[in-house]
């Protein structure tokens, strides 16, 4: 089962998917990073850039690939993925540009951007560490309810409750894209470890879901139990759900001193 991590709140949380990255790039300088967007992983993004910045940490040599991107808005648009992961994660921890991709979102040849895709991610050796969120349809990237366990990177559309819960980023619901392009569940598997961070009470049965429930196509999140190195780290309110909330937390404090994510 993935590792359950239950903190204080997103900060304590940033703070441990920081490290975990940290330790990645320290013994491979060009480690290659899945990257999210959304709330969820600016705590990590935040923590990172007060270590580099403090220490001075070089990370140029770090690549970089993106869960997914909305279809039919202009990389421009300060909400397409390409312009939030830049003013997110690449200016602040001194990433290259060029190292760091994010899935094609132009109708123009859309309809094989999920297969130069998916040969990106092989050309660069596949992802040593994804950041996931999770969605409260469950959703992670932009794999919605229904989505095949063993899918690639693909165009979706998406749900109404994804398009309403990401309406705070744009000046209307109707401003919100239809589609996207996303990796696939199939696909964040590959990567060598997931880190899945999760805050609040409406977070909490997706959560749920996801690490006790069945493992199922209509919650795409709980496809994690088929990982080998997944770790889940929430506060308390996202925690809230789970059964065996206690357990996670006596492991977590009786870990041995060589145990890091």
């Amino acid at each position: 089962m993935a590792e359950i991590i239950i903190v204080k709140n997103a900060e304590a949380a940033g703070e441990l998917a920081a490290e975990a990255i940290l330790r990645l790039v320290a013994r491979k300088p060009d480690a290659v990073l899945g990257v999210a967007t959304g709330s969820t992983p600016l705590s990590t993004y935040q923590a990172l850039a007060r270590t580099v910045q403090a220490e001075n940490l070089d990370l140029s040599a770090v690549r970089g690939f993106a869960l997914d991107e909305y279809v039919g808005i202009p990389v421009e648009h300060p909400e397409s993925y390409r312009s939030v992961i830049t003013r997110e994660v690449v200016e602040p921890l001194g990433l290259t540009p060029s190292l760091v991709h994010v899935p094609n979102g132009r109708l123009d040849g859309i309809q094989h951007a999920g297969d130069e895709y998916e040969a990106a991610i092989r050309a660069a050796g596949g992802v040593d560490l994804q950041i996931l969120g999770i969605g409260r349809t469950g959703h992670i990237g932009f794999n919605e309810p229904g989505s095949s366990l063993a899918s690639l990177t693909r165009t979706k559309t998406l749900t109404e409750q994804t398009r309403i819960d990401n309406a705070r980023f744009f000046d209307s619901i109707d401003d919100v894209p239809t589609h996207c392009i996303t990796q696939g569940l199939g696909t964040i598997l590959r990567a060598e470890h997931l880190v899945l961070l999760a805050f609040g009470e409406a977070k909490a049965d997706a959560v749920a879901a996801a690490v006790e429930g069945a493992v199922t196509s209509s919650q795409p999140g709980s496809v994690i139990q088929l990982h080998a190195h997944a770790t889940v780290i929430v506060d308390e309110a996202a925690a809230s759900k789970l059964a065996f909330a206690d357990y996670y937390r006596q492991s977590w404090e009786t870990r041995f001193d060589w145990e890091v994510i």
